[in-house]
């Protein structure tokens, strides 16, 4: 347990850290990376790029700092942290590099504010949180290793097959090349990807599962995302996964991870899913998922997309809509092409009406993915129905970002 000491400086401290807490995260990254470059491979640097990690971090510091003395509040933020800290392969030993780079880093930025008391009880206060991570960390690396057919670290699967689902979409089906069987795993879990880019080291990505569980394969959907600069780290691996892997070729991948998941058996309440764009993948995998093991639930899918040549898995949301009477689909284009409405599908955005007026909002529970604008959207309309953020579950593709102040209370 943390001393009295150290609750009571890190709370007198926290308004201080927080006006600089984008500065100090900035330093950290800045420091580690030149001090100890064997991490770097940890870090996707396309969020480097644009700063998401770095902004990441500090509400994370910032969050922590503000419950330090009620950690229970983080244990949500700790699961989502500890799962894709697994995802990557961090281990315990990595803890000592970060904690030792960000207290230089806060002394860089706070100066002489940073007396050798503060900069104890900081210590103290990593320290404790890093013990939880490693702690939650190492059960879920033995899960991963005792699941039937489970694995640690890296396995080599074949890509037994490549489908292009949209203009911008590609999903990859991949077996292993031990042919040995699969480790069940959560809808709306992601798997680790670890390739070897021809021109430039890169981190593992981490995609969602897009398929049903039950399946014997593991499919992975892929939106090229639109490079920048050639020199810039932006979909990068998403670009070489399109043009440089074909069926037939081997990739390295880690065992699936994540905390956005669903138990399609437990389900009772209505579920209603919201997808916007690539957001649509453990979404899409969840609604297979339940439909297969919980026949009797009662879905509502929405997708929202652009229009029909971005739209994936048109067809696959189609059949969901056939599966009985209480599977209900519905799709929004928000800049149709010509006769993008002639099979029911909607102009416009997600709103609340839409979802006052279409699902049974007083008593399902949400589940929504996509883009950061489109999930602030959907936020709002679920908090102006009042509907309790206890029947609300989110995932960001990218470094956690909230979805407004409230959500930090």
């Amino acid at each position: 347990m943390l001393s009295e000491k150290t609750i009571r400086i890190v709370k007198e401290i926290t308004p201080l850290v927080a006006a600089n807490a984008e500065t100090i995260t900035t330093r950290f990254y800045e420091r580690m990376f030149a001090a100890n470059p064997e991490v770097k491979v940890f870090f996707n640097q396309a969020h480097q790029h644009t700063g998401g990690q770095q902004k990441a971090l500090a509400g994370a510091i910032c969050a922590y700092f503000t419950h330090i003395d009620n950690p229970a509040v983080l244990m949500p933020a700790v699961e989502l942290i500890a799962q894709k800290h697994v995802s990557l392969g961090i281990k315990a030993e990595h803890y000592p590099i970060v904690g030792s780079n960000l207290l230089a880093a806060i002394g860089d930025v706070m100066g002489d504010a940073a007396t050798p008391e503060i900069v104890e009880a900081v210590g103290e206060a990593y320290g404790f949180l890093a013990d939880i991570f490693i702690g939650r960390e190492d059960v879920i690396y033995d899960e991963q290793a005792n699941a039937p057919g489970g694995w640690s670290g890296k396995r080599t699967f074949v890509v037994a097959r490549k489908v292009a689902e949209s203009d911008i979409v590609t999903s990859f089906y991949l077996k292993p090349e031990d042919e040995g069987p699969l480790p069940p795993f959560k809808p709306g879990q992601y798997i680790t990807v670890h390739i070897e880019h021809p021109h430039t080291p890169t981190s593992p990505r981490n995609y969602s599962l897009s398929d049903c569980s039950s399946q014997p394969h593991y499919r992975i959907s892929v939106k090229r995302e639109e490079r920048l600069a050639a020199d810039a780290p932006d979909g990068l691996i998403s670009n070489h996964l399109h043009d440089g892997i074909e069926e037939g070729h081997r990739i390295e991948l880690g065992p699936p991870c994540g905390e956005f998941t669903i138990d399609p058996a437990t389900v009772v309440k209505p579920i209603v899913l919201i997808a916007g764009g690539i957001g649509v993948t453990p979404l899409l995998s969840m609604a297979k998922s339940i439909i297969h093991a919980n026949p009797a639930a009662s879905v509502y899918f929405i997708q929202a997309a652009r229009n029909s040549k971005v739209q994936a898995f048109a067809d696959e949301l189609g059949n969901l809509s056939e599966a009985g009477p209480n599977v209900h689909t519905k799709v929004i284009y928000d800049a149709p092409l010509p006769g993008d409405l002639d099979n029911g599908a909607q102009e416009g955005f997600v709103t609340t009406d839409l979802i006052r007026d279409w699902t049974p909002f007083a008593d399902a529970e949400f589940y929504f993915c996509g883009p950061k604008p489109f999930m602030k959207n959907v936020h709002a309309c679920v908090q102006e129905l009042g509907v309790d953020e206890h029947r609300v579950r989110y995932e960001f593709f990218g470094p956690k970002e909230e979805l407004d102040v409230a959500t930090l209370a």
